[in-house]
């Protein structure tokens, strides 16, 4: 006799159907939001860039250069790209799976939601790393410069 064990399965009722097609909905206002907003902040990196570069009259005095500047914007655009991104296609295959009740596009939006929350777990890792760095360097500054 063959004992072979099919795997665990959830079933999915039809209120859970509508709360999951309402947070859809919501996550697919954010991610469009989102994406307005990464234009908005490429458009004024390339604006600012251009007017740094437009009232710099050959001042060799030391700032900010104007390609940095850029650089800056697009970098926090770029960082803010993937988790919108992530919640456009988890809204994407959600609203899929819902409409025509298909599990394969469900997992596909379960996996792009799990995208999400990994990569803003690791940014948070990485932000809450940065700032403890830059405490501790700011803690051995003063001893530093009182040894000058």
């Amino acid at each position: 006799m063959e004992n072979t064990k099919e795997p665990a399965k959830i079933e999915i009722g039809p209120d859970t159907l509508k709360n999951l097609n309402t947070t859809r909905k919501w996550t697919m206002f954010l991610a469009v939001s989102g994406f307005i907003f990464l234009g908005l902040i490429i458009t004024l990196g390339l604006i600012t860039g251009t007017f740094l570069t437009a009232f710099n009259h050959g001042d060799k005095a030391p700032g900010f250069p104007d390609i940095l500047v850029l650089a800056i914007f697009i970098g926090l655009a770029l960082i803010n790209f993937f988790p919108i991104f992530f919640l456009f296609r988890f809204s994407k295959h959600s609203s899929i799976a819902v409409s025509h009740l298909d599990s394969q596009e469900m997992h596909k939006a379960v996996k792009s939601l799990k995208r999400f929350f990994l990569y803003l777990g690791v940014l948070l890792i990485a932000v809450i790393s940065i700032y403890v760095i830059g405490l501790i360097i700011a803690g051995t500054l003063p001893e530093f410069f009182k040894s000058l």
